[in-house]
């Protein structure tokens, strides 16, 4: 369905974009997504793949407690991101060899495994003791291995929503604001139930997990349920027709053929790509290693930081809820947005370094909630686009080379936070 959309100059240039739900609702193809029920399921399934990442920076409290030596959250991000980006890069090569729904349900079940192994250790040889390091070691074991869960899961998740109508992807990105989001309230409760001491810490930091292998569990069962709703066969039997006509006009896309084609699916999306590196440079430069190590406030003490993760999960919720009412269709203004946002590092650093009023909980609360939504929002539209400007039966690629610029700004970022300390 040839239709036309803006490159990053303003120009018109035609594209092939996967029909929307409205088009396709007009001439009474698609089945109705009854309930609302697909949309909910990607929902859950970006609220899930998520929430292991939310659960270890979340729990750092007990990790910095456990291991004082160590910048346990500066470390944490750095494996994620980095293991992450390795393993999105090995999927994205080998991802014709694999099924995604394979990929999802093995990715789901790893991450059961990495959850389980913080409480377990904890039970059987930290026991709440203090400085035994090789239970840091098994840790960024298990960060490990949540990381190449998550490349396996998100890439496969936001890969297959990519295919579908665009409030499918918002759907997912709006699931991974709405963890932080449940996350950072289930610390509050945490920490005003229980005490905030080595017994206190201990019971927050296994419920953290505990909760995280509910959701993962939930996350398998809905996500197979998912396979048999009428509009995903649906889409799916649009993607596969796709393919097999582009496979009688070129040849089935093996070695060469596949890697020429998957460089110009980078090449097509390489500005919405470039726009979410600058998003996540920004973001994990800043957060969370600059909100929990950084900024102090006499009045708050340790809640400081809690309200501050707080604020930001809720304004990056409200961002990534904003696009079904405007998206923001030019390529050259939402990448321009990416770039205003390198502004946040001075404003941050007059935080820090400023004057004194800039010191105070307010500008750092007000300027985290600003970094929350404007990651949000323009996150949420570069992932939506991105998609939508390749061939059908090229989406679910271009969704996860898009997840693999999102990794490569994270673990970019999380690189630049360490200048915080510097």
């Amino acid at each position: 369905m040839g239709l036309t959309a803006q490159n990053p100059n303003g120009e018109a240039e035609a594209v092939l974009l996967l029909p929307t739900s409205e088009t396709l609702t007009k001439t009474g193809k698609v089945p109705e997504d009854k309930f609302h029920f697909a949309y909910i399921i990607y929902f859950i399934l970006g609220l899930g793949y998520l929430f292991p990442w939310n659960a270890f920076i979340t729990a750092v409290d007990y990790f910095s407690f456990i291991y004082p030596d160590i910048s346990v959250d500066r470390i944490i991000a750095v494996v994620y991101m980095m293991v992450g980006l390795v393993s999105l890069i090995l999927i994205i090569l080998y991802s014709l060899k694999s099924d995604v729904y394979l990929r999802i349900n093995l990715g789901l079940g790893l991450f059961i495994v990495s959850l389980l192994v913080v409480p377990i250790t904890d039970a059987v040889y930290i026991k709440g003791r203090v400085g035994l390091y090789g239970g840091f070691y098994v840790t960024v074991a298990a960060v490990v291995l949540a990381s190449i869960s998550d490349a396996l899961v998100q890439g496969g998740t936001i890969g297959s929503a990519g295919e579908m109508p665009e409030r499918y992807m918002q759907a997912v990105v709006a699931g991974t604001a709405g963890s932080g989001v449940l996350v950072s309230f289930l610390r509050i409760f945490t920490k005003a139930v229980f005490p905030q001491d080595a017994v206190g810490l201990r019971k927050s930091a296994n419920l953290y997990f505990a909760v995280s292998v509910v959701v993962m569990v939930i996350c398998i069962v809905l996500y197979n349920v998912a396979l048999r709703l009428p509009v995903m066969k649906y889409y799916r039997e649009l993607k596969i027709q796709a393919m097999n006509e582009e496979e009688e006009e070129k040849g089935p896309l093996t070695g060469a053929v596949w890697r020429s084609t998957l460089w110009e699916i980078v090449c097509r999306i390489k500005w919405y790509g470039l726009g979410i590196i600058l998003i996540y440079i920004v973001t994990l430069a800043i957060f969370p290693g600059y909100i929990t190590e950084d900024v102090h406030s006499a009045l708050l003490k340790d809640w400081y930081s809690i309200v501050l993760i707080t604020g930001y999960n809720i304004f990056d919720l409200v961002g990534k809820c904003l696009t079904p009412l405007y998206l923001l269709q030019n390529t050259k203004v939402a990448v321009g947005g990416t770039v205003v946002r390198l502004l946040f590092f001075p404003l941050f650093y007059g935080c820090i370094h400023g004057p004194k009023f800039l010191r105070t909980e307010v500008p750092v609360t007000i300027l985290t909630c600003l970094l929350g939504l404007t990651n949000g929002y323009l996150t949420s539209v570069l992932m939506i686009l991105a998609p939508k400007v390749v061939p059908l039966q090229h989406s679910e690629t271009a969704g996860i080379v898009s997840v693999l610029f999102l990794v490569f700004g994270m673990a970019a970022g999380s690189v630049v936070s360490w200048f915080w300390v510097i």
